[in-house]
């Protein structure tokens, strides 16, 4: 995965650290739209939604003076159905290059075309959703054709050179055996992998929650393996913290101490402030500080382990440890070169 240029690196290290001090986000999670391609069983979203309410382009400005993240993710249901997402993101995007803007989607709509039109409005990192190295990954989304379409796309658009793409496996008690050939396929379209744990919070099914003990041996076998497919392209994106981590949130049912919006918060479609995707406590944009008093403070849920808690869901030295450590470059010689491929010495990803 290649490293966060020099500038953007400084300025993602120096907003994070202000928000930290000033009890703001790190990151934000903009559900651009409820409706979705899927009916994912894993997933609380699916099928189209009344969008009439959802927020304009231009009105995600306001939400960036006010929040000021360093990091935000354009997320649905599935935001490659906006068709002005490219203008969603242009508005998301500051002048000075912040914050650093990851989409995530499951690519089912998503064109090479497409794919160059929003990195050119300022998406830096697209997350695709991979369940199964094969059609029955289709089954689970219930979309038809839709792992042949990522069999086509990824590799088209992996081909530009950018490296910007990463696959987003969540661990169910379905796809346990495929956590290393999902990172085989990663291999072999070009692109990087991360991984994510299951909530039972979200559809209250606790059969996909892999808790038992001829699940939690699978699981370590598995993810023992993925440890040593490690190197230093950074490919394998989840920190080894967050691994580990994992492993405990599946072995003890659970994991308390969440910061839900505190660290992290989620702006719903149409406008509201939520701490996460499954809390549904909603606020105004200018009532911050009052979800972090009245839902964080006194939060007790440890019903997830999702991927943008597990990234945050640590100290502020071991953050920026490792994200100094394996994504950020401190080089100008890592910035990527004129045709868009990276240099020999990038690495990381965010």
């Amino acid at each position: 995965m290649r490293k966060v240029p020099l500038s953007q690196s400084l300025r993602i290290i120096q907003q994070g650290s202000l928000n930290w001090l000033a009890q703001r986000p790190i990151v934000v999670s903009f559900e651009v739209t409820d409706s979705c391609t899927c009916y994912c069983k894993h997933c609380d979203h699916g099928g189209p939604k009344d969008d009439s309410r959802n927020l304009r382009p231009q009105d995600y400005q306001r939400y960036m003076e006010t929040l000021q993240p360093c990091v935000v993710q354009v997320s649905g249901g599935e935001p490659l159905m906006r068709e002005d997402l490219s203008e969603v993101v242009r508005n998301i995007k500051q002048p000075n290059g912040l914050p650093y803007i990851i989409l995530v989607s499951s690519w089912s709509l998503m064109t090479p075309q497409r794919y160059l039109e929003l990195r050119e409005a300022g998406v830096d990192q697209f997350s695709v959703s991979l369940d199964f190295p094969d059609s029955r990954h289709d089954d689970f989304r219930l979309l038809p054709g839709l792992y042949q379409h990522l069999n086509e796309v990824i590799p088209q658009c992996a081909a530009y050179g950018y490296d910007d793409i990463v696959l987003n496996t969540c661990i169910t008690a379905a796809n346990l055996g495929e956590i290393n050939s999902n990172a085989d396929q990663a291999e072999k379209w070009g692109v990087n992998i991360c991984y994510s744990a299951y909530s039972a919070r979200r559809t209250g099914c606790r059969e996909l929650f892999p808790g038992t003990p001829e699940m939690l041996k699978v699981l370590h076998e598995q993810l023992d393996t993925i440890e040593k497919r490690r190197d230093e392209s950074n490919w394998i994106v989840s920190a080894p913290t967050t691994i580990s981590h994992t492993r405990e949130y599946f072995e003890n049912g659970g994991m308390s101490g969440c910061k839900a919006g505190l660290r992290f918060l989620v702006v719903t479609a149409d406008g509201k402030l939520q701490p996460c995707s499954m809390q549904f406590h909603r606020y105004e944009l200018n009532e911050q500080q009052k979800l972090v008093r009245e839902f964080t403070e006194k939060n007790t849920c440890d019903e997830c382990y999702v991927a943008i808690r597990s990234n945050l869901d640590k100290s502020f030295p071991q953050l920026l440890k490792e994200n100094v450590s394996n994504y950020f470059s401190f080089s100008s010689g890592n910035e990527s070169n004129g045709n868009g491929k990276r240099s020999a010495a990038a690495g990381g990803g965010c």
